[in-house]
């Protein structure tokens, strides 16, 4: 099992790095906020899970250990495969998923492509026993509102990535209410 790792970023690309460990250069599939903030030749030590299955192995990194076993429990959830798993990790922060799961919210789940309502109750009914929530108070992270669902919805049709599209509406005033005027807001946020 290959548990970490230590390179130089090789090559990035939209939904995983090639990172140069010496005469062995290894693709790791990434969260898309961690590929975003990195730079090729930049130094990276990663938290690994090995996915093996039948004639493909496929490695993915994460930046804590934290990450990593939030990876890993969703990946013990029915329907969850990695590529899902990452997907989700990808759209929303794990503190995100952890508020979802603690205040039973499948909405903020729904946020993610490939989860309906349907699938987003089944999988916070299957994480209630896995992520330890009980004493989770959910402090430091706002809630989305639906103003800010249909803002972000918006800006992915025009064409932002979803991590785009959440720090633009995470940046926008409180102060600013409305659906359109908050779109205005975090267009001004996205632009050059």
């Amino acid at each position: 099992m290959i548990s970490r790792l230590r390179g130089r970023i090789e090559a990035l690309n939209e939904d995983h790095i090639i990172v140069d460990i010496g005469p062995i250069g290894l693709t790791v599939y990434a969260p898309a906020d961690l590929i975003t903030g990195w730079q090729i030749g930049q130094p990276v030590a990663l938290f690994t899970h090995l996915h093996i299955r039948e004639q493909e192995f496929t490695l993915f990194g994460f930046a804590t250990e934290d990450d990593l076993e939030l990876f890993q429990i969703l990946l013990g959830v029915s329907g969850i495969g990695p590529k899902l798993a990452l997907n989700i990790l990808s759209t929303l922060p794990p503190d995100t998923i952890r508020l979802a799961v603690a205040n039973d919210e499948p909405a903020l789940l729904t946020r993610v492509p490939g989860i309906g309502a349907k699938s987003a109750r089944k999988i916070l009914f299957q994480l209630k026993d896995k992520i330890g929530v009980a004493d989770y108070d959910g402090v430091g992270v706002a809630p989305i509102t639906d103003e800010d669902a249909e803002v972000i919805e918006a800006l992915t049709s025009l064409g932002y990535s979803i991590v785009e599209a959440q720090r633009a509406v995470q940046a926008i005033p409180k102060d600013i209410v409305g659906v359109e005027e908050r779109l205005r807001a975090a267009l001004a946020q996205l632009a050059p």
